[in-house]
């Protein structure tokens, strides 16, 4: 007879979303393949990627709830890593080829204090070279591979908070609370620039992203011994906890039957605008995603089936 966990990955696996802790060396790609093994959904994706080198909070999105990654992605994130100072890299991180060694300046408290004030806010960031950004309908990391010259145009992303820490002569930790789209890589490099001497990433973590906490993680041996024991889909939260800042919208049996077919219904009692409301039926099925209108009618964005 199969087993417990072979039988499972021979049905479709659960919907919903999944906080894995990413070890270091594995590239977020690594990570999908192995859940979607291990929980037999072949629709996994992450919403938002690690570098191969960087640990923590990768969240998957499983099955329907894959259609749900754009709001996770939306979310900030906030990371601690270190900085080594006066050695520059090519990916602007710890895997890549030296491109220059420049001496460090004396750091003082002063000193972080400003430079963190400078990297605070909205700011133009140029992405790394060695990035998934499209140009030309490449990814720049294929071109800078080829040995291709890559110039990417700066763009704006935010960063709330950022506070640098001296560890060392040579060493800073960078701990940051920043909007979607930001490189941390990207950050340590200009913060070298910035004093004059170059710095490459040494180190990274993502401790957050949104409301999901890398301390609510799951690493992959445990996802494992769970999978050993028939049980991985308990690690698996409902799909509309990827929604939980969005207002929602009760509909009742007539208004589910019509929105779950694509049609507007005005749902009852007041309900302020929103482009994108979690939806419910009034027994307590999620339903979806829905957007709501001034006069309170709901249109299906995106539908969930039962």
């Amino acid at each position: 007879m199969r087993s417990a966990v072979a039988r499972k990955r021979a049905t479709n696996g659960p919907d919903g979303i999944l906080l894995v802790d990413k070890p270091a060396g594995w590239t977020s790609h690594d990570v999908v393949a192995k859940v979607r093994w291990l929980l037999g959904q072949p629709r996994t994706g992450h919403a938002g990627t690690l570098d191969p080198f960087a640990t923590g909070l990768l969240v998957l999105c499983l099955g329907q709830a894959t259609r749900l990654s754009e709001y996770v992605m939306a979310h900030e994130k906030t990371y601690t890593g270190e900085i080594v100072l006066g050695i520059a890299t090519d990916t602007a991180d710890c895997e890549g080829a030296v491109t220059a060694r420049r001496p460090v300046p004396p750091l003082d408290g002063a000193t972080l204090e400003r430079l963190a004030r400078q990297f605070t806010g909205r700011i133009a960031q140029v992405p790394p070279a060695y990035s998934a950004v499209k140009v030309a309908g490449q990814r720049a990391y294929d071109l800078a591979r080829q040995g291709k010259a890559v110039e990417l145009a700066a763009r704006p992303v935010e960063v709330f908070e950022l506070q640098l820490t001296l560890l060392a002569a040579d060493r800073l930790r960078i701990d940051v609370r920043c909007g979607p789209g930001t490189y941390i890589r990207s950050l340590a490099r200009d913060i070298g620039e910035a004093l004059g001497c170059g710095a490459h990433l040494a180190s990274l973590r993502r401790l957050r992203s949104g409301r999901f906490a890398v301390d609510e993680a799951w690493s992959v041996e445990e996802l494992e011994r769970l999978a050993g024991m028939g049980r991985a889909g308990e690690a698996v939260l409902p799909a509309d906890e990827a929604l939980l800042e969005h207002d929602c919208a009760l509909l009742g049996p007539s208004g589910a039957a019509a929105f779950v077919h694509g049609n507007v219904h005005r749902a009852g009692g007041a309900l302020r605008p929103a482009p994108a409301a979690r939806v419910y039926s009034t027994a307590g099925q999620f339903l979806g995603v829905g957007a709501v209108d001034a006069g309170g009618s709901v249109q299906p964005v995106k539908v969930f089936r039962a």
